[in-house]
């Protein structure tokens, strides 16, 4: 097999054929069945959809359903962080007419709600330390430019290690610091990564903007992406509203779990958060948004009259039949883990979706394009799955509508979650390692026969 291969002239895709063909007969899907007769409970859920209880946290709360009787109930999404609703976060520093990014951040890491002084030193620091160490833009980040912008976000966290007097020492102090310090450097390295692609990859302009002391983060993201600087007070407090929606989901998601996880080996905050972002990268996870505005794109092209029910649902009928858009069977957007009638995420998301075309009247169309698959899909799944599991929007239904109306690349998409979401990150890692301070280390079964092992000679 591998003596058929020239490495000096084989192509890559060659290769990689024929690998494919030696990795098919070994590592075949499990079989639902196969899980069930091992009582393995498969993605860490229990049979009726429910999470296995891995650990305890004070951080954030995700409530879908409740349990009456013993059995799953749906109920109306909630999401608290620290204890506080985020509904009532977010409306109240819109009614105050104040960014709010800043204090979720301070809430989640301390546990309280900062007062107007603290709140003030707090922004502050967060301003001060934006600027990257010297020389870490032109050799972390535009030495080896990646057309993903969260591979180069990744590599930017994992680097800072390098640049860090201290890195390993994991103590309280010496995590918060690294904390705040990345908390505020992120929004930096995924702007100059951004750049670096458009210029590298994209063939335009190379502008690197300097980070701006004095503006909010969601004001210094939109300084820093947009050529010209500008932006109105409008679209930063929507964008200053997505880092608050954002910025937590409690331990149980995959990229806050694979924090835990990593953090529980004692090693430092730079690999935790490296891999965190390797996680939110995937397309279940945080790269959902991206997926739901592929096929939206593939849903315009392909139906002529998006406000005819008649022919939105045959085509949602199709892609759920695995017979259009990526073959997945999946409408993303639509459907969660946890919540059932509603994603509290996606209520908030779709309230500034509203609002936005309220001015930008060129996307009402679309926007109804958008409401119109969220009421027929969960009829559509039923019929064709014969299922009666609750299905209702999720957060990435909207995100990615909104970040377009506001302008932002699309590349950013996912990059933007991150940035909110390293806030969520570091208070979990905080938590495991000054909280649970064990190695997670879960059992797989072993499912193979044990074999008589064979000479060279004789096989």
């Amino acid at each position: 097999m591998f003596e058929s291969i020239n490495y000096q002239d084989a192509a890559k895709e060659k290769f990689a054929d024929m690998l494919q063909r030696k990795a098919e007969g070994l590592y075949l899907p499990f079989s639902d069945e196969t899980f069930k007769n091992y009582r393995v409970k498969r993605g860490l859920r229990n049979e009726d959809g429910t999470g296995v209880i891995a650990g305890l946290t004070s951080i954030g709360s995700v409530i879908g359903y409740e349990m009456v009787d013993g059995k799953k109930t749906p109920v109306e999404g909630k999401l608290s962080y620290r204890g506080y609703s985020l509904a009532d976060i977010v409306r109240s520093c819109e009614k105050e007419k104040r960014f709010g990014f800043e204090e979720v951040a301070y809430l989640l890491l301390f546990g309280q709600l900062p007062d107007k002084n603290t709140l003030k030193s707090f922004t502050h620091l967060l301003g001060m330390l934006r600027p990257l160490p010297y020389g870490f833009a032109e050799d972390m980040i535009l030495k080896a430019p990646s057309a993903n912008i969260m591979n180069k976000l990744s590599r930017a966290v994992l680097a800072s290690y390098s640049y860090d007097d201290d890195p390993d020492d994991i103590s309280a102090g010496n995590m918060l610091r690294q904390t705040i310090e990345l908390i505020s450097r992120l929004p930096v390295m995924a702007a100059y990564g951004y750049q670096a692609k458009h210029h590298y990859y994209d063939g335009q302009s190379l502008i690197l903007h300097t980070p701006q002391e004095h503006l909010s983060t969601a004001e210094n993201l939109l300084y820093m992406l947009r050529p010209d600087n500008k932006y109105t007070r409008e679209e930063a407090q929507m964008l200053d509203v997505m880092l608050m929606i954002h910025a937590e989901h409690g331990g149980g998601n995959n990229s806050a779990f694979t924090t835990r996880v990593v953090s529980s080996s004692g090693t430092d905050t730079y690999s935790a958060i490296a891999a965190a972002i390797c996680s939110l990268k995937g397309p279940k996870h945080g790269g959902a948004n991206a997926k739901v505005m592929a096929m939206m794109e593939n849903i315009k092209e392909n139906v002529s009259d998006w406000e005819d029910r008649d022919e939105v649902s045959a085509y949602l009928e199709k892609i759920l039949r695995r017979e259009a858009f990526d073959g997945s069977g999946l409408v993303y957007g639509m459907g969660h883990a946890i919540y059932t009638k509603s994603d509290p995420r996606a209520v908030l998301l779709k309230e500034q979706a509203s609002k936005l075309v309220a001015k930008k009247k060129t996307f009402s169309k679309e926007y109804k394009l958008y409401n119109l698959i969220e009421e027929l899909t969960p009829g559509i799944f039923a019929k064709i799955k014969g299922s009666d599991k609750p299905m209702c929007a999720n957060v990435d239904m909207y995100s990615g509508f909104v970040y377009k109306m506001l302008g932002i690349p699309e590349e950013m998409y996912t990059p933007l979650f991150a940035i909110s979401r390293v806030v969520g990150w570091s208070a979990h890692r905080l938590e495991e390692v000054l909280g649970c301070s064990r190695i997670i280390r879960p059992a797989y079964q072993w499912i193979v026969t044990n074999k008589k092992y064979v000479g060279i000679k004789e096989r």
